[in-house]
Parts: C-alpha cells; sequence; structure tokens
C-alpha cells in the first residue's frame, strides 16, 4: 500500500504549522459586513489559502490546484514527493459557535476514491475566533482521513451516508494510523449502520400504510 512521505513523517505537523503562521500573518482579508457571517469568513478563509497553498506547502508537494465546484470532493489538491494525488477538505470551525458538526465526504465516493492506494483524502480543519475583522486561526489539522479516530466520526444518513466530525472541538488524531485498519473500521461502521437506517425505513413504511388506510376510511 502506497505512503505519502508527508504523513509518514512528522512534516505534516510542519504544514499545520505553516498553514497557521501563514493565516494568522495576514492582513484583513474580511470586511466589517462579513465578519458576523461564518459562512462568508470561512470563504474567505478557503479563498486565501487557495490562491497561496502552493507557496504554504512548498518542496512537501506540487501542481497544487484550486479549481474545483463547490459540490466537489475537494477544495484544494496536490501531488506529494512520491507523486501520490493529495485532495483536501477544507473545514472551518468559528470557535464561538461552540459545536459544529460538518459533512467530510460521502461514504460511497470516499470508497471508491480509496480504490486507488495512491489517492488521499486530507481534511484540513481550522479553527478560529473573529476579533473586529481580524481573523485568529487557533488550531490546524491537516491530516489524511485515516488519521482521524472513529471516535469523533459518525455517519450522517445522507444518500449512501455522509462521513462527518462528530463535534469540531474535539477532533482526536491518530498519527501513522493504518489505512488498512481504518478501512476495515469504516466497514464494519458501515454494516451496523445500514441495518439500523432499514428498521428506520420499515417504521415509516408501516406510519404511511397506516395513515393510508385511514384516510380510505374517510
Amino acid at each position: 500500500m502506497s505512503q505519502s512521505p508527508l504523513f509518514r513523517s512528522k512534516d505534516y505537523v510542519a504544514v499545520e504549522t505553516a498553514i497557521k503562521r501563514f493565516l494568522n500573518g495576514q492582513p484583513d482579508f474580511i470586511s466589517k459586513a462579513s465578519a458576523n457571517s461564518t459562512r462568508a469568513v470561512g470563504d474567505a478563509i478557503q479563498g486565501v489559502l487557495g490562491a497561496h497553498f502552493h507557496a504554504i506547502i512548498g518542496n512537501h508537494g506540487g501542481n497544487c490546484t484550486a479549481d474545483f465546484a463547490r459540490r466537489a470532493m475537494a477544495d484544494l489538491a496536490f501531488e506529494d514527493r512520491a507523486g501520490n494525488y493529495c485532495v483536501v477538505d477544507v473545514k472551518t470551525h468559528r470557535l464561538d459557535t461552540h459545536f459544529n458538526m460538518p459533512n467530510l465526504t460521502s461514504v460511497e465516493r470516499l470508497s471508491r476514491f480509496y480504490e486507488a492506494d495512491n489517492n488521499f483524502f486530507i481534511v484540513l480543519s481550522i479553527a478560529y475566533n473573529v476579533v473586529g475583522t481580524k481573523v485568529e486561526v487557533r488550531r490546524v489539522h491537516f491530516v489524511p482521513i485515516e488519521f482521524l479516530s472513529w471516535e469523533c466520526l459518525t455517519i450522517g444518513a445522507l444518500g449512501w451516508g455522509q462521513i462527518q466530525i462528530a463535534n469540531s472541538n474535539k477532533i482526536t488524531v491518530l498519527p501513522n494510523n493504518p489505512r488498512k485498519d481504518w478501512m476495515l473500521e469504516f466497514c464494519e461502521i458501515m454494516l451496523e449502520f445500514y441495518p439500523k437506517e432499514i428498521m428506520k425505513i420499515d417504521r415509516r413504511i408501516a406510519h404511511f400504510k397506516k395513515l393510508r388506510t385511514a384516510w380510505k376510511k374517510r
């Protein structure tokens, strides 16, 4: 199974530090009008990162791009030094909102993406505060999804299912966690998840059968 030199070593921690330093060193890039909009600030952070990501990643990767549609799997992408293809999903968390449960990706999309060992799905989580028009970044995580413990992930019932961060305030990283171990746990979680969804659907079917019967009698 392919390994990325960026994540096999502690180099990704240096990238986390570089991202935090870069964002905190930027002149104000939000206006007074947008400062109160969590979405506007998140979009601004993503935009600034996209414009400068090639410089931030430095010699850890190349061929950077931020040219993706809003519903795409990635916000950024690059190739590491070993030629692995790394897509980056940027998630921002405003700390004064206290709770955030963002979607990461579809379970079906990730399962297909990880059929290729040289593909990496990277979660870039940025926790920040806003003071006036200044974004102050407090925490950065920049890790492949298999480094995220299932203790801090959950599955949302949308389509095939959506992998979500259960609470952005509590992200548990397992450095060098093997992809095989993570994917096997992923499979077990989904094999428990789907039967529960079937039970929910059966209850909904029963509800509307009962409702139909009641309406026929009117």
